[in-house]
This record gives structure tokens, C-alpha cells and sequence, in this order.
């Protein structure tokens, strides 16, 4: 039988005011663009059985004999074009986010705390929750940055707090955002970043808007992604009056020989500059923060290969980052979850009513 070794911690203290925090939790990026980095975060990403889901023993041999022999160095050449001076796009924007989303709970006088992590890479989700825990939160709204559910990335994000939560003896209050992909805040966040760059630049013959793939056996197997990518997709269409043969649906980044789900983005930018379409922006929706899959493999690659299709001109539109709409979103789908928690701070008076009750009920056992 399974038993724990639960970390030692202090004696628990009677009248402790409770806490709330909100962890922010996103996909993660290598330390460094460089093989010996990228590999690290590799191994840690596709040894996630809910990223792979094909036996065990048989893709550990194909990770480490082969995809982790050759792909780092590819894979940290795609991450020096978009590095900059402060670090990973992704860690930059995710940090920023935190940030402002903690001012908004400040300015709204409520007395929560607002952290980022990383599933894969620093910080880790483990490492934020020691973080949490020892400033005494007791309570945590877990966030991630992922708007549809998939198995792949929200399940998994939640399968690093279970997995903290078996060496920990006393447990904060969880609570777990599932996904977002139709509330009104995201929705909104979505279509004034639209509106912003077509106020700037004019509207496109065609908008795309291109969602992370994942295998399609994943929807055979009750994933509920492939439906929400495309209710977002609806609902951002009817938020910005377009008919339906204005914008279109797909999906990128796919890996190895398994069928993914369809229709493939760069397939259908080439298919669109044949068609004589000369102008295509493109969006991300399913990214809250811009990272590799948009920086490198969008802007560039996939500009590149509708260009060289016949297209005219490509526009990517960049994702939610921290404006300040997406900022207050979050605000408004983090209350959403936290109904019941108080969130404004005791006052002194308070807390040493409770330390002296809890000390009188004490003396009495």
C-alpha cells in the first residue's frame, strides 16, 4: 500500500487568519534558448504521460534514444529568434500578468495574492506552493492559462497540485478553474484586441483563428477541446459581426505521424493563397500569453508559408498578454470561483479575538 512522507511542518497555530491566493499556472519555457536547457524542458514536458499517451515503456525508449538526442538543438535555434533581454516571451508575459492582476485585487482593497508557475520548468508549481504555504494561504484559486479543458494541459496542471498535496500533511483549501472558453470577460478581452488591430491596419479578407492541436483520438477518448475551440470561435465571430464564412478554424503545432486534429494551419494558409485570398490575419486564441507556438511558429513560419503560397499580406494578431481588459477578465473570473472566501483582510481586533477564543477552548480540553 501507498504511503506518503509527508514533509515536517511547523505546529499548527491556533486563530491563524485565514489566507487566499490565486496561482496563475502556464505551460513553461527552457531557462535558457540552448540545447542543454531545451532538453531539461523536453524531458520533463513529454515524459508527462497526459502529453504522450501511448505506453509508457515504449515512448520512454523513443524520448531518450531518439527525440531527446535530436530535437533540442532544433528546438533552441526556433527559441533564440524570439528571446529577448529579459528571457522567454511566455515567463515575460506570465510574470506581467501576475503583476497587474495583483494590482487589480490591491485597488479593489481584497487581500489576495497572486503568483505565477510553470507545469514544466521554474517555477515550478511545487516550488510556488512551499512558497504559499509557508506565508500561511490557506486558501488557492488555481488558474490556468489555458481557456478550453484539454487532458493534455489543464488535467495535467492539476495533476501537479494533487501530486504536491501527497507529501503535504495539512492542505490548503483548492479550489480549480476547469475553463473559460466561452466567459464573457475572455470573450470581450478576444474581440477588443481584434477591433484594436483592424482600427490600425483595416480588416482582412479572411480571419483565422488557429488553436493548439492535439492527437484526434484525444476527442474519441471524451476530451472536450476540439468543441471548445470551436464555441470560442463562435462566440468571438459573433462578438465582431463576422458571418461564418469570414473567419475559420484550425490547428497547429502537430508532432509525429499520428492523425491531429484538423484542418492543419499552414495546409490551409497555403490553400487560401491559392485561392486567391491576398490578405489573412491570424490569431491565437487558445494562448493568453504570446510564447513559441505564436512568436515563432505564426508569425514567422506560417507568414512565411502564405507568402510564399501567392499571399499578399499576413498579419498575426498578438495574443491577450496583459492588456488591461484581459487583466480585469481575470479578475472577473477569478471572483466568479471564489464565492464564500472573505476576501478582505481582518483587522487586528479580529485575530486576537480568535487567538484568545482558540486559547480558552484550549485550556478547557
Amino acid at each position: 500500500m501507498f504511503k506518503p512522507a509527508f514533509t515536517p511542518e511547523p505546529p499548527f497555530t491556533h486563530g491563524q487568519a485565514p489566507r487566499t491566493a490565486v496561482l496563475l499556472c502556464n505551460l513553461g519555457t527552457p531557462d535558457a534558448p540552448t540545447a542543454s536547457a531545451v532538453r531539461r524542458y523536453l524531458a520533463e514536458f513529454l515524459g508527462d504521460h497526459r502529453v504522450v499517451e501511448i505506453p509508457r515503456l515504449l515512448w520512454l525508449a523513443i524520448l531518450h534514444g531518439i527525440i531527446l538526442r535530436v530535437r533540442p538543438a532544433k528546438s533552441a535555434a526556433k527559441y533564440a529568434t524570439i528571446w529577448t533581454a529579459e528571457g522567454s516571451p511566455l515567463k515575460i508575459w506570465t510574470d506581467k500578468q501576475a503583476q497587474a492582476l495583483q494590482k487589480v485585487f490591491n485597488n479593489h482593497r481584497q487581500a489576495v495574492t497572486v503568483r505565477y508557475a510553470m507545469r514544466y520548468g521554474n517555477p515550478s508549481i511545487a516550488s510556488q506552493l512551499d512558497t504559499l504555504k509557508a506565508e500561511g494561504h490557506t486558501r488557492i484559486l488555481i488558474l490556468p492559462a489555458y481557456p478550453q479543458y484539454s487532458g493534455t494541459t489543464t488535467a495535467s496542471v492539476f495533476d501537479a497540485v494533487y501530486h504536491w498535496g501527497l507529501q503535504s500533511r495539512l492542505l490548503p483549501e483548492f479550489r480549480f478553474i476547469n475553463h473559460y472558453h466561452d466567459h464573457p470577460a475572455y470573450i470581450a478581452a478576444l474581440a477588443e484586441r481584434v477591433r484594436a488591430h483592424w482600427a490600425a491596419h483595416g480588416q482582412p479578407e479572411r480571419l483565422v483563428m488557429s488553436f493548439h492541436g492535439v492527437p484526434e483520438r484525444t476527442l474519441h477518448l471524451g476530451d472536450p477541446y476540439h468543441c471548445e475551440c470551436y464555441k470560442t470561435a463562435r462566440l468571438l465571430g459573433e462578438a465582431l459581426g463576422l458571418s461564418k464564412a469570414q473567419y475559420m478554424v484550425t490547428f497547429q503545432s502537430r508532432f509525429g505521424k499520428a492523425k491531429w486534429l484538423e484542418p492543419y494551419t499552414e495546409p490551409t494558409l497555403i490553400a487560401l493563397a491559392e485561392q486567391g485570398v491576398k490578405r489573412v490575419d491570424l490569431i491565437c486564441p487558445g494562448f493568453t500569453s504570446d510564447c513559441l507556438e505564436t512568436l515563432e511558429e505564426i508569425s514567422q513560419e506560417a507568414q512565411e508559408t502564405y507568402l510564399h503560397a501567392g499571399g499578399e499580406t499576413f498579419h498575426y494578431i498578438p495574443c491577450l498578454n496583459d492588456s488591461d481588459t484581459w487583466v480585469q477578465g481575470m479578475h472577473d473570473l477569478c471572483q466568479s470561483h471564489m464565492g464564500g472566501w472573505p476576501l478582505e483582510q481582518p483587522h487586528a481586533q479580529e485575530l486576537m479575538t480568535s487567538r484568545e477564543e482558540a486559547l480558552a477552548l484550549g485550556s478547557k480540553n
